[in-house]
Order: C-alpha cells, then sequence, then structure tokens
C-alpha cells in the first residue's frame, strides 16, 4: 500500500535529489534498481536517498512483492514551479527579472533559447491581454 506523503518543502534539495527526481518524473514509477541503472550510481546511495525524499514529501511508493515502486508525490511542473518561486523570492527579492538577467548574463544562453524565451513572453502577453 502507498504511502500519503506531504506537500514538500522545495528548497534543500541537492543535485543528486533532483537527479532522481527527474528520472522518476519521466519514467512515471521507477524502483530504486532502474534509478541506480539510469545515474550508474551505488545501490545503497539511490535507495537512501529516494527514502529520504520520500520523507520529504517529494515520493510516494507502492509495494509489489518485496520490491518498492516509487512515483512522484507531484508533477514536475509544479515543484520545479515552487522551487523557482522560492528561489525568485530569497535570492532575488522576488524579481524574476533579475533571476531572468542572471540566466543571460552568466549562463550560456544559446540563440535557440533566446528565441524561445522570446516566444514565451509574447505568449504570456497574449494570456494577459485575454484575461484583462
Amino acid at each position: 500500500m502507498a504511502k500519503r506523503s506531504k506537500q514538500p518543502k522545495p528548497s534543500g534539495l541537492s543535485s543528486g535529489q533532483i537527479e532522481i527526481m527527474n528520472v522518476v518524473w519521466d519514467r512515471g514509477e521507477v524502483t530504486v534498481g532502474e534509478v541506480r541503472e539510469v545515474l550508474d550510481a551505488n545501490r545503497n546511495t539511490i535507495q537512501t536517498t529516494m527514502v529520504r525524499l520520500e520523507e520529504k514529501g517529494w515520493l510516494t511508493h507502492r509495494t509489489v512483492g518485496q520490491t518498492f515502486v516509487y512515483t512522484a508525490a507531484h508533477p514536475r511542473d509544479s515543484a520545479l514551479g515552487q522551487m523557482v518561486s522560492q528561489l525568485v523570492d530569497t535570492a532575488f527579492q522576488g524579481s524574476a527579472a533579475g533571476l531572468v538577467q542572471t540566466l543571460l548574463s552568466e549562463g550560456d544562453v544559446t540563440d535557440a533559447e533566446v528565441q524561445r524565451i522570446e516566444k514565451m513572453i509574447r505568449e504570456a502577453r497574449k494570456s494577459q491581454r485575454r484575461r484583462s
């Protein structure tokens, strides 16, 4: 029987935990062994990390025989949205423009990514106009 998890706290995930969550989100449901194969990592480390992710409310599991099958407790978009919102609030004092400026000046943003970002902005503006 699957355990219900509490709402995850968006902060405090390590890069390794995010890697595991990405595998879970990509596949829908996974075992520790499947995550280990994808990430080519130590089974005990993966298992311990997945148990911790469940304790934090990021994963749930069901038991099939003696195997735990894990699923994400929340969809990727909403979980990452919470993480980005907290980053904007804390690191950029609520300024989404500050985040974008940092990404553009410090990151390796390709021309294709800039075009996609510009398209997203145009679509967001259209959506806002329709709502008002």
